[in-house]
Formats: structure tokens, sequence, C-alpha cells
């Protein structure tokens, strides 16, 4: 046997697992997104073309899911890195007393299942929760009754807070690890010219991890698109769907409805989900990239 064919004898058992349980289902999927399929009937299958497609894009539900969807990005973007970041630099910097401890409470969160975290701020939450019970004592007004979950525009505001407290730990580790390769002699080269804390984070902690954040943008704004099991444990999307998101959308219309076409209605749903990660993935992509040429080319004309 030449080397050749070793090769493909050796990763053949990887390839043939990707294949089976990746890629054909991806595929399979995709192509069951343009069609009409009985899962019961999988003999009366009817292509639809975009049917699907447009039946979904002229559901206001879909997009309501998808203005929730924007909110769980934007609270991961623009909450839980900002936030992790300037842990990572308060630790870094040993501005905190008790700084192990404090490094453990906040990534203790992402360490418990997420079906755990959702129940507990679920009854936190609740009209009768502790959450509620404390905004009675500080609106002095006892009689008042905080049911979240009711009004549209603060139904996603809890699930927002349990998003930032649950990930933001992550986030914090992974750029607190980078910081770490930082050497202190850069530090004290700013601080004897006059730099202070702010300037420091700014000008140098940033700019030396702007990479890891590109990273980490890519990782929050795929696994907000993709999440479910968090916003399911806590709400299930309800009450009135004030809450739902893409995922669950899909989840609730393939496996909770008795349409004939339920099946193949939440693969165009799946599909649309992985195209619009793959599209906000490349336009961060291209971004960051534009970011650091205008960089490199202001080094060079200094």
């Amino acid at each position: 046997m030449n080397n050749a064919g070793f090769y493909i004898l050796m990763i053949s058992p990887g390839l043939i697992c990707y294949l089976a349980v990746i890629a054909f289902p991806v595929v399979f999927s995709i192509i069951l997104g343009f069609t009409k399929y009985d899962l019961f009937h999988p003999e009366r299958v009817e292509f639809v073309g975009f049917g699907n497609y447009i039946t979904m894009f002229n559901d206001p539900l879909f997009w309501r899911a998808i203005s929730n969807n924007v909110f769980v990005v934007l609270v991961s973007v623009l909450g839980q890195i900002p936030l992790g970041t300037v842990m990572a630099y308060i630790l870094f910097r040993k501005l905190v007393v008790g700084r192990d401890f404090f490094q453990s409470m906040v990534f203790l969160p992402i360490t418990i299942s997420t079906i755990v975290v959702g129940i507990l701020w679920k009854n936190i939450f609740s009209p009768f929760g502790l959450g509620t019970q404390v905004l009675k004592l500080l609106t002095q007004n006892p009689e008042a009754m905080f049911d979240w979950g009711v009004n549209p525009h603060t139904a996603m505001l809890p699930i927002g807070f349990v998003l930032i407290w649950l990930y933001t730990g992550f986030y914090m580790i992974v750029i607190l690890a980078n910081l770490q390769k930082l050497g202190d002699d850069i530090i004290e080269a700013a601080q004897i010219d006059g730099a202070g804390e702010f300037q420091i984070f700014l000008r140098i902690i940033i700019p030396n991890v702007s990479g890891v954040l590109k990273v980490l943008a890519i990782l929050a704004i795929a696994g907000s698109l993709k999440g479910f099991d968090l916003i399911w444990a806590m709400t299930g999307g309800g009450p009135a769907n004030y809450t739902i998101v893409l995922p669950i959308y899909m989840y609730k219309y393939a496996f909770f409805t008795h349409h004939t076409d339920a099946y193949s209605f939440g693969s165009a749903i799946a599909t649309f989900i992985v195209t619009i990660c793959i599209l906000i993935i490349v336009v961060t992509e291209i971004v960051g990239k534009g970011i650091s040429l205008r960089k490199g080319n202001g080094r060079k004309v200094r």
C-alpha cells in the first residue's frame, strides 16, 4: 500500500462519520427547505421552490423572532464582551481585593447547566420571586406586580440580564489569558510617561487583544443566533410569544404543529439561521480586516 492509500485508510473513519453526522443532514435539510415534505409519508414529496421561505417572511411571528434575536446579539456583543474585557483588565492589573475569589465568582455561572440557570432565574423573575420583591422595595410599592413577561417591551430584559450574568465570565477568562502574554515593561513604560489606567486600557490593552475580540464577537453572534436552551427554560418563548427567538420558532413549528409540511418548513427556518450566521461572520471578518489594514496604514504613515 502506497502512502496515499494509507492516508485515505486512516482518515476514512472520521470522514465517513463527518459525512453521515454533519454533511448529509445539512444538505438534506437544505433540500427539504424547498419541498413540501410529510415525515410520516416520505413518498409524498412536492417541490415548492421558495414557497416555505415566502411563508416564513410573511409570518409576523418570524419578524418578532428576528427582533428578539437582534436584541440577544446586541446584548452579547455590546454587553458580555465589553464587560468581560473590563473585568479581565481589572484582574490583570490587580485592581480588586480578593482577585482569585472575584475571578471564581464571575466565572462560576458558566459551569452550571444552562437549564438549571434558566429555571433558577425564571423563579427569581416570577411575580412572587426574589427579583420582584426587591423591585417592590425599591419602588416603595408593595402592591405592585412586576410580571415581566406580560409586557412586550420588557419581556426580553430579564433574558438579557441573565445572558450577561451567565456568559461574561467566559469572555473574561479568555481575554485574561491573552493579557497574561503582555509584558509588564510596556505598561510600566506607559506609566512612566504619565498614562493613567483609562489610557493604558484604551491605548495598550484594546489594541493587543483586538484579534481575540474579533474571534469572540464571531462566537457571540453565532451563539446568539442558535441559542435555545436558556430562553426555552426561562420562558418557552412566551407568554404570547413575546420572547420567541428563531431556534424556538423553528422548534415549535417543526415539532408542535400538525401541518403536513411542518418538517420541511422547519428545515427552511434552520437553513435561514445558518445562512444569517455565515453572512454575519463574513461581514465581521471583512470589518475586522478593514480595521487591521487601517491601523497598519496608520503605522506606516507615522
